[in-house]
């Protein structure tokens, strides 16, 4: 996916919550994320359910969720924290085919690291879903992410609240193109493609690029290869 920029980049350093129940995995994705300059990891937990309670308390950019746990899964975890707190959610797994997968995304995930991600992969995988950007680990690719919408599909609304450029954008994005890339194909501006992407974001309600990847396989503006 995309790496341009995004709106609603924090101004400060990120400030990242991680949640595993695999101690060497909390300790050692703090540590890294803590020894850069531009991030600042606010608190951990071994579990969803504590995770929930120090999202509320410390309010983090971004959270780190394992998607299995204790107590409460990361999946669960998303969803409460996404209830009251405008955090991006990375997904940790040990599997590139998770079953959970899609759950995940739908909850509101940003994306997926797999667990054994290399330090500055994981450094810039929270910078980029901070930017606001969707973030998938190599070997989960969008193939996998129109399979599970394709399973799931479900009908346009009456009354697309998108212009038909919004939704030639939207397009766009669901097929991978950067924001560089989406104005060189309808020869525009960049800054017109962010304006449409923020527009088209709101329209939809729509946390972030991620999203909008599901609802345009979902609602079959953009067709799953095969």
């Amino acid at each position: 996916m995309s790496s341009d920029a995004g709106p609603g980049a924090p101004a400060g350093p990120i400030r990242v919550l991680v949640a595993d129940d695999q101690p060497i995995v909390l300790r050692g994705f703090a540590a890294v994320l803590d020894a850069q300059p531009d991030i600042t990891v606010v608190g951990t937990a071994p579990d969803g359910a504590q995770a929930v309670l120090l999202a509320r308390d410390t309010r983090p950019d971004v959270a780190l969720l394992d998607i299995r746990m204790p107590e409460m899964g990361g999946i669960e975890a998303a969803r409460r924290i996404l209830e009251t707190e405008a955090t991006r959610i990375i997904m940790i797994t040990t599997f590139d085919l998770d079953d959970y997968v899609y759950d995940a995304l739908t909850a509101g995930a940003s994306g997926f690291l797999l667990k054994d991600v290399r330090a500055n992969d994981l450094a810039e995988a929270v910078r980029t879903v901070a930017r606001g950007d969707a973030l998938l680990a190599p070997r989960i690719t969008r193939r996998l992410i129109s399979e599970f919408a394709r399973q799931r599909r479900r009908p346009r609304a009456d009354g697309d609240p998108l212009t038909p450029r919004e939704s030639e954008v939207l397009r766009l994005i669901a097929q991978g193109l950067s924001n560089a890339e989406i104005a060189a194909a309808l020869v525009v501006t960049e800054h017109t493609v962010k304006t449409h992407v923020a527009r088209l974001l709101a329209k939809l309600g729509l946390r972030d690029r991620t999203q909008a990847v599901i609802h345009a396989y979902e609602t079959g503006l953009v067709l799953p290869r095969s």
